[in-house]
């Protein structure tokens, strides 16, 4: 299969999931190396293709929101907190697209996350145990913003009303 063609399965893979697909399942369906899919998407994006990497894996950024309300909340939280906020949002029927910080010197930060289970939630929490990674929002103090996508505005006040509860809403 030539490279082009190629390109165009991924982006046919892509469209027809309804969940992130790793670079190694690709890889697998297309019987090329996981390298090869990474290079493949980033030709694809710079073609203008939206593909997006998240944790899980990569998606179509128009199929990850088809019929879905998308919102932002600003929070404001301690790191030992993280996962109360991911647990509110997913356990009123939301999904956590983004994480967004404003950094001084390279200005908006932006961590695709995907999280819409629990499970997702502690996934999350111990891959940033396991790598001894840092949150973003610790460049910011614990301040950031999430990209919130669920079924419709009713569902997205319940998940800010939820985080307000919790003290986790930011109010300058």
């Amino acid at each position: 299969m030539d490279a082009t063609k190629r390109r165009d399965n991924i982006v046919s893979i892509l469209s027809q999931e309804n969940r992130p697909v790793s670079a190694r399942n690709l890889a697998a369906r297309l019987t090329v190396s996981r390298q090869i899919i990474v290079g493949d998407v980033a030709l694809l994006r710079a073609s203008g293709i939206d593909v997006i990497a998240t944790p899980k894996g990569y998606v179509l950024e128009s199929a990850s929101m088809t019929n879905k309300y998308v919102g932002q909340l600003a929070s404001s939280h301690s790191a030992a907190e993280t996962k109360t906020e991911l647990y509110a949002v997913v356990d009123n029927g939301g999904e956590v697209v983004d994480v967004i910080v404003e950094h001084p010197i390279y200005g908006e930060l932006k961590g695709r996350l995907m999280i819409s289970s629990r499970y997702d939630a502690d996934q999350f929490m111990v891959a940033i145990e396991n790598k001894q990674a840092n949150l973003l929002s610790e460049l910011t103090g614990g301040v950031h913003l999430h990209t919130i996508a669920c079924a419709d505005k009713k569902t997205f006040d319940r998940i800010k009303k939820e985080l307000d509860t919790l003290g986790f809403l930011y109010k300058n």
